[in-house]
């Protein structure tokens, strides 16, 4: 059972990593632009949120004075997320290792090579080109997925209501599959094929059908790691997304193949087959079910339906991992687990970390913060009811109106006042004479939960916001609230016309500021120009604070 503690590991990592984000310091460039026609669009809540933005150009004022600071490399944050995303992969593919599909094929495999090749040393000059054909297969594929579909177009898909859906059921269907309802395999007719061809075949052909047919085969295990891995890399904007993630797969499922023929003690070394592949299994799956209900959250906010609230998300988090400790714990049992007559201390260990958890996140149901899930669930404003009563918004010197555009489908942080419509907020903004906060959002953005979540809860944040800014928050994924007529127009960018709130605001963003990440937040005066360089996720609450105070003594000494 030691097995089963490095899986909760490698699934925390893969499923539960947080994103490692990067900001950039920019250079305010303020003279006239024009919208650029080579704009990437990424994924609202994707790694990529948060990137440097190179330069930000302003269209409106010509000539104001610059305001320079360092400037990140782009590349830079480029480059960690590849190596997020091929880290995700490398745990992917150790618990892929770790599946019932094919970790008993190791031993098979190796000897079939030891007698297929006649001497130790030709058959370890084998097992190191299979090892190689695997990677070749997996990472051809993540290069498939990208043909096919194109990064740009699953950015699209992946903050929309269906996408969101459509992966929840899918992620419950693997969940149901690791649970051993049923097994997820292609058609036989398909993989005897490539079995024959393996057979037949000799050479480096054989060696590949040979690798061929363990992809094929183990197909139902490692169906649901993949999917997930590549569905999430997709989406990151970034076109080696997906190779790079099937190359770390790859890389953790060859490993042991090629490990086993070079060094044969590492073969006996290993543990036998047994009931804990099972457990493994289950505990995944237990996983994926939880993992699951964060898109259907997704899906909740983007259609409106504000009945998957943060309650029933945390209710359904607390029983899945109390289940998942009496499973642990041998009371719990599936059709295909084998008779636990004691509990080893491995498994007692990860049951108590389960039902910790469940302990820890309870008190999420009567308001309290829940840091670690911060992104993952539902916002705060979902919340019906805290211990203690709601969080009222302060009250600025002229009285916030009662009612803002768009409130009927959005609405703010708990505890903040926002405008939804950027000519209202603007009015207001002049009204009180008061600087802005552009946050450029969206109901699928991880990250800009996490702020909301994380750092404006901070008092001196809190405060700042408050008293000192006008919030607007331009939501870019808004398909239900429609713009007026005389507001619609054709987006170069976009492709299309920006019927709704979340086009005509993806468009502003990117034609105005040259971006189109999210959280973006501009601290911009009444004439829409930047008072400071704009920024993505500050997570460090004393850093973001200072970052307002100095768009704010920007704005008063204009005065």
């Amino acid at each position: 059972m030691k097995k089963v503690l490095l899986l909760l590991l490698m699934a925390t990592m893969l499923f539960a990593l947080p994103a490692v984000k990067g900001y950039a310091l920019v250079t305010q460039d303020t003279t006239a632009a024009t919208p650029p026609d080579d704009i990437v669009f990424t994924e609202v809540g994707s790694a990529q949120d948060s990137a440097a933005n190179n330069i930000v150009k302003d269209t409106v004022k010509k000539e104001t004075k610059a305001i320079t600071k360092p400037v990140a490399k782009a590349a830079e944050t480029e480059k960690l997320t590849l190596w997020q995303t091929f880290i995700k992969g490398l745990f992917g593919g150790f618990l892929a290792f770790l599946m019932p599909c094919i970790f008993p094929m190791v031993p098979l495999t190796i000897s079939y090579f030891t007698k297929r090749a006649g001497s130790r040393k030709k058959g370890i000059g084998q097992a190191i080109i299979y090892g190689i054909s695997i990677i070749v297969i997996y990472v051809v594929f993540g290069l498939l997925i990208t043909l096919l579909f194109g990064s740009s177009k699953l950015n699209e898909l992946s903050s929309s209501g269906w996408f969101n859906f459509a992966f929840f059921i899918l992620l419950i269907v693997f969940a149901i599959s690791f649970f051993g309802a049923f097994e997820i395999t292609l058609p036989s007719s398909f993989v005897n094929k490539i079995d024959q061809k393996a057979d037949s075949s000799k050479g480096l052909g054989g060696i590949f059908f040979m690798a061929a047919s363990l992809a094929l085969v183990s197909f139902s295990c490692t169906g649901p790691i993949i999917g997930t891995l590549l569905v999430e890399a997709s989406s990151k904007g970034n076109v080696l997304g997906p190779a790079v993630g099937m190359f770390g797969f790859a890389l953790a499922l060859a490993l042991p193949f090629t490990l086993s023929a070079i060094f044969p003690g590492f073969l006996n070394s290993m543990p036998k087959s047994g009931g804990w592949l099972n457990s493994v299994k289950v505990c995944l799956g237990f996983l994926e079910l939880a993992l699951a209900l964060k898109f259907l959250s997704a899906a909740d906010l983007v259609w409106h339906w504000e009945w998957f609230d943060r309650e029933v998300f945390l209710c359904l988090w607390i029983v899945i991992f109390v289940l998942m400790g009496i499973y642990l714990l041998g009371k719990l049992k599936f059709s295909h687990d084998s008779d636990l007559p004691y509990v080893s201390v491995p498994r007692l260990f990860l049951a108590i970390l389960s039902f910790s958890f469940a302990v820890y996140i309870l008190p999420g149901l009567w308001g309290a913060p829940v840091s670690t899930l911060s992104g993952l669930a539902p916002p705060m404003n979902t919340q019906d009811f805290i211990l203690g009563g709601n969080v009222q918004p302060s009250v600025s010197s002229s009285e916030f109106p009662v009612k803002v555009k768009y409130s009927e489908v959005l609405h703010p942080p708990r505890g903040f006042n926002a405008f939804f419509d950027l000519e209202e907020g603007l009015a207001y903004a002049k009204k009180v004479n008061k600087p802005m906060i552009i946050d450029f959002t969206g109901h699928a953005c991880v990250n800009c939960r996490k702020m909301e979540d994380k750092v404006w809860i901070d008092p001196e944040v809190g405060r700042l916001i408050k008293e000192e800014f006008v919030l607007i928050q331009l939501y870019v994924d808004e398909r239900a609230a429609k713009v007026p007529a005389n507001q619609v127009h054709y987006s170069s960018i976009l492709r299309k016309d920006t019927e709704d709130l979340g086009a005509w605001n993806a468009d502003f963003q990117a034609t105005k500021y040259n971006s189109n990440s999210q959280p973006f937040y501009v601290l911009a005066g009444h004439d829409l120009n930047t008072l400071v360089a704009p920024q993505g996720a500050i997570f460090d609450a004393k850093e973001y604070a200072l970052y307002l105070q100095s768009a704010l003594d920007v704005f008063k000494g204009k005065k």
